[in-house]
């Protein structure tokens, strides 16, 4: 009778063991293939996001030089109209991340900075201008430098830079509706995100 019970109480404790070692194995490719299709999103969604809008500008150029010291003075000037091409984009190849699988954990280190690209077309109207103080190559340059600092700063609250990061955090999003579907947990260095609207609160 001892050795049948005890026979039993083997089996019950091999069938237990296999069992538990079964399970194991079972969580640790669902693990693996959760982690696999993370790394399958992060690489479709590592794309170059682009958001393009139109810019025009009308600039008054003048520029004053003194002859024969403050005696007179030469004028020169010139009204520039500016129409410009303006590309928003995000390198989402560059985005840097970790996946820790023991806590089921995807944190985003690094989200690429925008690049912005300008393609102005300049048009000259009403240049005026005499022998002592002609347009030159500087006046162009330098109406030119002066014509990209405006657009960046008019581009800094216009609405093609807010589309882009509104596309950018449409983009981030997956992660999260991803992850949150496997029961993983999402980061963004220290900060967990519980939502898609976190990123909103996030300096991107």
């Amino acid at each position: 009778m001892r050795k049948i019970v005890f026979g039993i109480a083997i089996a019950l404790i091999v069938l237990i063991a296999f069992k538990y070692c079964s399970d194991k194995k079972e969580d640790k490719i669902v693990l693996q293939e959760s982690s696999a299709l993370i790394q399958e999103q992060i690489k479709n969604v590592g794309k170059l996001i682009v958001t393009e809008g139109h810019l025009s500008e009308v600039f008054n150029y003048k520029n004053s030089k003194e002859i024969f010291g403050s005696l007179i003075t030469s004028d020169k000037k010139a009204l520039v109209v500016v129409n410009a091409d303006v590309f928003v984009s995000y390198d989402l190849s560059l985005l840097e991340y970790e996946i820790d699988e023991a806590t089921k954990t995807l944190t985003l280190i690094s989200i690429p900075e925008e690049e912005i690209k300008i393609n102005p077309d300049f048009e000259y109207y009403d240049i005026q201008a005499d022998y002592f103080n002609a347009f030159e190559a500087k006046d162009y340059n330098d109406i030119k430098e002066t014509v990209k600092k405006s657009l960046l700063k008019k581009i800094e609250n216009s609405d093609i830079k807010k589309n882009a990061k509104n596309r950018l955090i449409s983009e981030l999003s997956k992660f999260y509706i991803l992850t949150n579907s496997l029961g993983w947990t999402l980061k963004y260095n220290e900060n967990i995100i519980e939502n898609t609207q976190d990123f909103q609160g996030l300096k991107l």
